[in-house]
């Protein structure tokens, strides 16, 4: 029996991303080599570039097989053997095969194949997987019936990833390259949306990286290559702030490094009063010592730290928590299981490392608030009070010992320990306490100037005021903390209340926020950056020597998966990061507001793009066919052989065809010009002219008769284009002409302001019928005619387009009623020495 077949396989990570075309180039190439090859299967499936891919290769004819008095055409298995070629192109690798053939599957055709010495080379797509038959289902929704055993795939000698971006896919199933037309639409809003595509590519890379892991565990067992490569891992070292945090990354990141490029991701768990014992200054050295190791650094918040850890560690789909032995001390544990031990207890499938470290068991010792409570000058009073108060009291109530009991001196000393925690917080009113137990046991506890004390309730009572001067102290120290936290809380609200009214508001809604940001925060610099292709992109900044990259800023906060706020200036303590997430928040807002304006501003042109077409067609069906049909008519009459026109009559015919021919042409160039206009293409090559210049030429369309010209030569020259100012003023002066009784009257003159813009006015006076003031401005709207006109005369577009062209130019385009009747447009214009250098 002789060597068998190699089999190559062509895996793609979606339909229509190109296996079959990718194999049939293959085939080309071999075949150009001399390989005698054939296509024992190829499903084109309709698509052009794919068949005449298939022209030049021999093609095994199909089997016809009769199932339930339907025929279905096969592979003829048979057929390729008899053959025997060195090469076959069989496409489909998971198909099912029509009940009645030799084998179920086409992937057990395929081996028949190989088992004769013929090479395959073969083509898959990932969701045909039998082990992500599920997966794929759950991602798309739809279950897929046909599928391969992974094994027989993995067995392949060659296995090519066929891959496209899903944008790149999109577009090429628009440009009807996969399917249909008619199903185009339906299938980029369901199994071919960009998720779906994305999930379904990363399941092919995941699939194929393994199958890559399998053949480099082969080759360092042929090598003996003793150092084995686990597969990834996501690792999660969860932080505390303590100095412990240090050893438990670098232990976390030798194990995402032995398990092969794990990722790992720093936590640290706050809660939600802001009154833990981490340090600030601990999570920021630490956070850039998880960062310089190629891990991120994460922070959430929650009561509970076992549940809020386990359940960012599920969100982030980890497979290991790292977690540092306990400080607490060994009569701790009578408080219920620590940190560690729920962890463990809940973790379900998550790997869970308990690392040791020097500080184990040591006790965490008393939390450190961000941002001292007291004041040092505070805490500085108090310890003076601390250390003179009790001899002070002492002295004076030694002198009233006859008067007072014990009783009473322990009240005083009590009320000396209060005003010190009132004063400088808890740990001078503990010293104040313990100094004055001793001075009230050494000079009024009986027997005197001695430490023992002879009757038990005195014992008592030193006991009890030690215990209550500290308990009031803490309350008295909490409290001072409660209210800073409280102050802070309401300043932040205050922030966030500024925030929500006075900055997302309109167009500049993001500049404001990005400016509230760094004066809220005392930066420097913020930038938002969006991440676009591998690389940053700036979207807006705010102060100077902005972050390019969320790397080179001292404060990041993520607004969602593409953008990321950038600070620069100083690092941000904990408690200012919770405001800033809520800026990070109000930014992904302002960048839904300004998306949700572009496409309003999208629609608002469509429909005006859509009224300017009604408005076309209606246009259209008349004004454009009716110089149409005159010309017709005196071209069809000229044409006659059985009529002879004398030149009079020919030449009154030949005139009627060319006035039909101005008009149309004039109608045509304004629809040009609107449509120009509405498309935004029109750009003005602005410089210094002359009205001199210009009137001319504009009124050489018009009867000398018709019209009066007063535009001094002195006038100072006018920035604007002069063919769109041409146009402009000669579609004014023609629509002024058409309907005025008398001469239209065109004069310039100029216009000084002192603090504002100088301006050139340029006015054309008819003395037709005039416009209603309500109408004034409806008159320059597309295809308004306000009913007044008769139809053949024009489209209504001629003053639209002066309009549009004048404000293009940074001018204006205003009507007025002309004294003793008629209408006066007015243009204005920038003078050149002011607005144009």
């Amino acid at each position: 029996m002789g060597a068998r077949g190699k089999l190559r396989v062509y895996l793609g990570v979606a339909p229509g991303v190109g296996k079959t075309f990718a194999m049939l180039e293959e085939g080309h190439r071999r075949a150009a080599r001399g390989t005698d090859l054939v296509i024992g299967l190829i499903e084109c499936h309709g698509r052009t570039k794919t068949e005449a891919l298939v022209e030049g290769l021999e093609v095994v004819p199909r089997r016809e097989l009769v199932y339930r008095e339907s025929t279905f055409t096969e592979m003829d298995l048979d057929a390729v053997l008899a053959r025997g070629p060195e090469v076959a192109l069989i496409d489909e690798f998971a198909h099912t095969n029509v009940p009645g053939s030799r084998h179920d599957k086409r992937w057990q055709d395929i081996e028949e194949l190989l088992d004769a010495g013929i090479d395959v080379v073969s083509t898959v797509n990932v969701q045909h997987l039998e082990s992500l038959n599920d997966v794929v289902e759950r991602i798309t929704g739809v279950p897929q019936r046909e599928t391969v055993p992974d094994e027989v795939v993995r067995r392949a000698d060659q296995i090519q990833l066929v891959d496209m971006t899903p944008e790149a896919l999109r577009r090429r199933m628009a440009h009807g390259n996969v399917y249909a037309p008619e199903q185009v639409d339906a299938a980029l809003g369901n199994y071919f949306r960009v998720g779906n595509l994305t999930a379904l590519r990363e399941l092919a890379l995941l699939w194929l990286a393994d199958r890559v892991d399998e053949g480099l565990a082969q080759y360092r067992h042929d090598h003996d290559i003793t150092d084995t490569w686990e597969a990834r891992e996501r690792v999660v070292v969860a932080l505390t702030g303590g100095p412990e945090g240090d050893t438990l990354i670098r232990r976390a990141a030798r194990i995402a490094t032995r398990v092969g490029k794990g990722d790992l991701l720093a936590v640290h768990v706050s809660k939600s009063d802001g009154l833990t014992g981490a340090s600030p200054e601990a999570l920021s050295r630490q956070r850039t010592l998880v960062e310089s190791l190629g891990g991120s650094y994460h922070q959430v918040v929650g009561d509970d730290v076992p549940t809020a850890l386990l359940e960012f560690a599920r969100g982030v789909n980890a497979t290991q928590v790292v977690l540092g032995t306990s400080r607490r001390r060994g009569w701790q544990w009578v408080l219920g299981p620590g940190v560690g031990q729920t962890v463990t207890r809940d973790s379900e499938d998550i790997d869970v490392h308990i690392v040791t470290h020097e500080r184990a068991g040591q006790g965490r010792g008393l939390a450190k608030v961000a941002g001292t409570a007291l004041s040092v000058r505070r805490q500085a009073a108090g310890w003076l009070m601390a250390a003179l108060g009790p001899p002070l009291l002492t002295f004076a109530l030694a002198h009233l010992r006859p008067h007072l009991g014990l009783s009473s001196d322990l009240l005083f000393f009590l009320a000396l320990t209060i005003g010190v925690a009132l004063a400088g917080g808890l740990w001078p009113a503990i010293a104040a306490a313990i100094m004055g137990c001793l001075l009230l046991n050494w000079y009024f506890t009986p027997p005197l100037h001695t430490l023992s004390v002879a009757r038990l309730e005195n014992a008592l009572a030193l006991v009890v005021f030690v215990a209550l001067a500290v308990a009031v102290s803490s309350v008295v120290d909490l409290a001072a903390r409660r209210t800073n936290q409280a102050s802070r809380s309401n300043a932040e609200a205050e922030t966030l209340s500024l925030l929500a009214t006075s900055v997302l508001r309109g167009a500049n809604a993001l500049p404001a926020l990005l400016e509230r940001v760094r004066e809220t925060f005392g930066v420097t610099s913020v930038a938002l950056l969006e991440q676009s292709g591998g690389s940053w992109v700036t979207v807006g900044t705010t102060g100077p020597d902005a972050a390019l990259r969320p790397d080179d800023a001292d404060v990041q906060a993520a607004v969602n998966d593409t953008y990321v706020l950038a600070l620069r200036g100083r690092v941000l303590p904990a408690a200012d990061r919770r405001v800033l997430s809520a800026f990070a928040s109000q930014a992904a807002a302002a960048l839904e507001w300004r998306r949700l304006a572009q496409e309003a501003r999208q629609a608002r042109r469509l429909a005006e793009g859509n009224k300017i077409r009604t408005a076309l067609l209606a246009a259209v069906s008349h004004d454009l066919r009716t110089p149409l049909a005159s010309i017709k008519a005196s071209v069809s009459s000229l044409r006659q052989d059985d009529i002879h026109w004398d030149p009079a009559d020919e030449a009154e015919l030949l005139a009627t065809i060319e006035e039909s021919a101005d008009r149309l042409d004039g109608l045509v160039a304004n629809l040009l010009d609107m449509s120009r206009l509405q498309t935004g293409v029109v750009t003005p090559l602005t410089r210094p002219v002359t009205l001199e210049e210009v009137v001319p030429a504009a009124l050489a369309g018009v009867p000398e008769s018709r019209t009066e010209v007063d535009v001094p030569e002195t006038l100072t020259p006018v920035a604007a284009d002069p063919g769109l100012l041409e146009r402009a003023l000669a579609n004014v002066v023609e629509n002024a002409v058409r309907y005025s009784t008398g001469r239209v009257l065109i004069t310039g003159s100029e216009l000084r302001f002192g603090r504002g813009p100088d301006r050139v006015e340029l006015r054309v006076a008819d003395r037709g019928p005039g416009v209603p003031d309500r109408d004034k401005e409806q008159i320059f709207e597309p295809f308004q005619r306000l009913g007044d006109v008769p139809h053949g005369t024009g489209v209504g577009l001629g003053l639209a387009v002066a309009r549009g062209f004048v404000e293009s130019m940074g001018g204006t385009l205003q009507a007025e009623d002309t004294p003793g009747g008629g209408l006066t447009m007015v243009f204005s214009l920038p003078m050149i020495g002011k607005e144009v250098q």
